[in-house]
């Protein structure tokens, strides 16, 4: 601990003579799929059943993984269902249906299968009152499984004695396929993987007991299955992110003076003497109070005036700085279009 009071010293003498600090601001950023403005009513379907001729292939690929017919199929509708609820909480869509007992089928079992054809996207979604079909092409759920023999010591009424204790691991790795069909444009607006990985372990005085442990993956690999599907719909949904930005601390006392007032969340009184430094004579200050004030006009949600004085900042007393920012802020003007486009569906 005697060691650390140095580093922990040093740390705090080099931050306190950092010229710049960090905030943190959230920041709302546009999905990165957008859907045409026409699709209201979305159908979410399960394509993951293997058809008569791929059968047999899927039993062998099932058997290998050590994953049984049941557990894919009850995963694929736990991910159905996770997708379906979590697009129902979105006000862009007017209705969701979520569909298990449907006719689909794949001829590819564990792999991306090939689109489907436009005449069954449009009879799915005409007879369903349907402007789009969310398909769950793929659901895969493959497990590998080790163990292991750890020298242990056992209980016994005579004492303790050496053993041996069994270790089973299991490793599940459940990949996920989707594509998203608009039937009135004939487009494939998204085709997107998804995968996660669960951990299992059991323990035992031999390796069947050991084994027993793992019995509960079939409610995890459904669980995951169900928060798979909630992260395919992020795809689709705005999403808040927390960002860091710069600001300066220290050139003269009002900067001190504003570094104190930010600290405590009063952001306008600092914004106002950071304002009175932006008429300095001295270039570098003036670039400094620009600067800042670029960050207090996005922290009040102001992106042109932003942009305008990071542009002052760089232009007029070139502050490198300010040239990363303004690059930043024009970024985010323009995700603020794609935003009110995505809103306004």
């Amino acid at each position: 601990m005697k060691n650390l009071i140095p580093i922990i010293l040093i740390a705090y003498i080099f931050q306190s003579c950092m010229p710049t600090q960090l905030v943190y601001i959230s920041v709302l950023e546009p999905a990165p799929v957008t859907l045409p403005p026409n699709i209201k009513n979305v159908i979410v379907v399960n394509r993951t059943l293997a058809s008569d001729a791929a059968k047999p292939i899927d039993v062998v690929n099932k058997f290998l993984s050590l994953e049984s017919p049941n557990l894919a199929k009850e995963g694929a509708e736990a991910t159905i269902t996770g997708l379906g609820d979590e697009l129902m909480k979105n006000s862009r869509f007017t209705g969701v249906k979520a569909l298990n007992n449907t006719d689909l089928r794949t001829n590819s079992p564990g792999q991306f299968p090939a689109p489907l054809s436009w005449d069954v996207v449009e009879r799915i979604c005409r007879d369903n009152n349907a402007d789009a079909l969310f398909s769950l092409e793929l659901f895969d759920a493959e497990s590998k499984i080790s163990y292991l023999a750890i020298p242990t010591t056992i209980n016994t009424p005579l004492g303790n004695v050496p053993g041996i204790e069994h270790q089973a691991n299991m490793l599940t790795t459940v990949k996920t396929g989707w594509r998203i069909y608009d039937p009135a444009g004939r487009n494939i607006v998204d085709e997107f993987p998804i995968s996660r990985n669960i951990s299992y372990s059991g323990k035992g005085i031999n390796p069947l007991v050991a084994a027993q442990g793992l019995i509960g993956r079939k409610e995890a690999v459904k669980e995951v299955g169900n928060k798979v599907g909630q992260c395919y719909a992020s795809r689709i949904i705005p999403y808040w992110i927390r960002v860091s930005r710069d600001y300066y601390v220290s050139g003269t006392d009002n900067f001190k003076m504003a570094k104190r007032k930010a600290q405590t969340g009063n952001w306008n009184e600092a914004g106002d003497l950071w304002l009175h430094e932006t008429t300095s004579l001295n270039p570098k200050i003036a670039g400094r109070a620009c600067y800042n004030m670029a960050i207090i006009s996005e922290i009040n949600g102001n992106l042109d005036q932003a942009i305008q004085w990071s542009q002052k900042s760089y232009e007029n007393y070139n502050n490198r700085l300010a040239l990363y920012y303004v690059n930043i802020l024009k970024n985010r003007k323009s995700n603020n279009e794609l935003l009110k486009d995505q809103q306004s569906n």
